[in-house]
């Protein structure tokens, strides 16, 4: 840790990302000396290659504008880069390589053949008009596509990266390569998306949490749970909980949330998905519309009466105090659908207790997984049925549990998912890099 620190000074959240890696898997490092031999640790956390460049476009006013773009491409041990491209003014190298060391353990894990990479821009698309945001898509896009490939790197989306974006995208890269190609996932149904795409991370999270729960004989069905953010992943985690019995009681976003004692229901949501994918407001307009309670500047941690967290917005939102709270009013199942949402003393809180914990590069892989299908059906010029889709997904998130849990077990961590999810992912990754010698 003191060489990663000292290679990469000035950012903290890769720090915190390999720190919890490494001390997982240290177990495993003494059972395998050859692993200490072609010295993994040092070459696991070391992009294979880091993409910066500038992204000039011009604004509705005429104005030029300058952000800039990256994309980590970390690891493709077991197969090409795979990860999201997040805009967002948060967006810097060390974000980055968090998400991209983070996804590469995430993808081991989902058993499809992807390595690990993540990119993006400090661009912010809120409040920019379709053309501005098209004009920049295609300025970012216009370097980018030289890195990309379907069998080389295939990003999707993330924060700030929908379906608009990726449409835009797209669009350039089809013009730039003269080609048709996989090299995106998260695209319209209508020319090469699959089915269950939008909902998969969200939906991936409650059937990872539902596995958790079947270890104790209980279930999703009559729990009130807390769900953080409001975009994709929070919305179809309501979903899934909706579908499989549950009653999620709030939302958030960078404003605040909104607590509703009645619960979500499936017309309350369309509405939210309504409010956040067409119309971009914000989540304080669901108290006005349905006479729930909103607190401004608060997540939604300190509410009372709830058995399942599902933290879904952004890396470090929930902290110890936040943890302390929540297990303090008897929260006993707690699945991440954010990256890294829980800080380090949260997470060891939930340890600690043990109560089902699923942290995210395990209970949030469902959104890469179905990138992974989505890749299949491009490669095979086929379109599987929702139904098919939906299954596939959930046989995915069983056997990450299962994985989770026998890596667990098996190095003397029974129950606890963070050292499972971290041992599965890096002994697969480790094992392919002795496979392929010192590259």
């Amino acid at each position: 840790m003191d060489r990663v620190t000292a290679r990469s000074p000035g950012e903290p959240e890769f720090h915190q990302a390999t720190h919890e890696v490494i001390e997982s898997i240290w177990p495993v490092m003494d059972r395998h000396p050859e692993f200490r031999d072609a010295n993994i640790l040092d070459r696991i956390v070391e992009p294979e290659r880091v993409i910066m460049f500038r992204v000039p476009w011009v604004d509705d006013r005429g104005n030029v504008q300058v952000n800039r773009g990256f994309r980590i491409e970390m690891n493709s041990a077991i197969g090409p880069y795979k990860g999201g491209l997040r805009f967002h003014p948060s967006v810097n190298l060390g974000v980055l390589k968090f998400l991209a060391f983070e996804q590469v353990f995430k993808n081991a894990l989902t058993t499809l053949p992807m390595g690990g990479a993540k990119g993006g821009s400090d661009f912010d698309p809120k409040g920019r008009s379709d053309g501005e945001v098209m004009r920049f898509c295609q300025s970012f896009m216009s370097e980018l596509y030289r890195h990309l490939g379907d069998r080389t790197d295939i990003p999707a989306g993330d924060i700030g990266v929908g379906a608009r974006e990726i449409g835009f995208l797209f669009g350039q890269y089809k013009k730039l390569a003269n080609e048709f190609s996989g090299i995106l996932t998260g695209k319209g149904l209508e020319w090469g998306g699959s089915l269950i795409r939008p909902e998969s991370t969200g939906y991936g999270i409650i059937y990872f949490a539902e596995e958790m729960l079947k270890t104790r004989d209980d279930s999703i069905l009559g729990k009130t749970c807390l769900v953080s953010g409001s975009g994709n992943v929070a919305q179809y985690a309501v979903e899934n909980i909706l579908r499989l019995g549950g009653k999620a009681v709030t939302l958030s976003d960078s404003s605040g949330f909104i607590y509703d004692g009645d619960g979500i229901s499936h017309e309350k949501l369309a509405w939210v998905k309504e409010l956040k994918d067409v119309r971009r407001g914000r989540i304080a307009e669901y108290a006005d519309q349905f006479s729930a309670e909103y607190y401004p500047d608060q997540r939604p941690w300190a509410v009372e009466g709830a058995e399942c967290a599902f933290p879904s917005a952004t890396q470090n939102e929930l902290s110890g105090e936040d943890a302390k709270q929540l297990l303090a009013n008897g929260v006993y199942v707690i699945a991440e659908g954010a990256n890294m949402p829980s800080d380090p003393e949260a997470v060891q809180q939930f340890v600690d207790n043990k109560i089902l914990f699923g942290p995210g590069k395990a209970a949030n892989a469902g959104g890469v997984a179905t990138s992974g299908l989505e890749m299949a059906q491009n490669a095979g010029f086929t379109n599987w049925t929702r139904d098919e889709v939906d299954q596939r997904l959930l046989m995915i998130m069983v056997n990450i549990h299962r994985s989770c849990q026998e890596a667990a077990e098996h190095y003397g961590t029974p129950g606890n998912y963070v050292n499972g999810a971290n041992i599965a992912g890096f002994i697969k990754v480790a094992d392919a890099m002795l496979d392929q010698g010192v590259v």
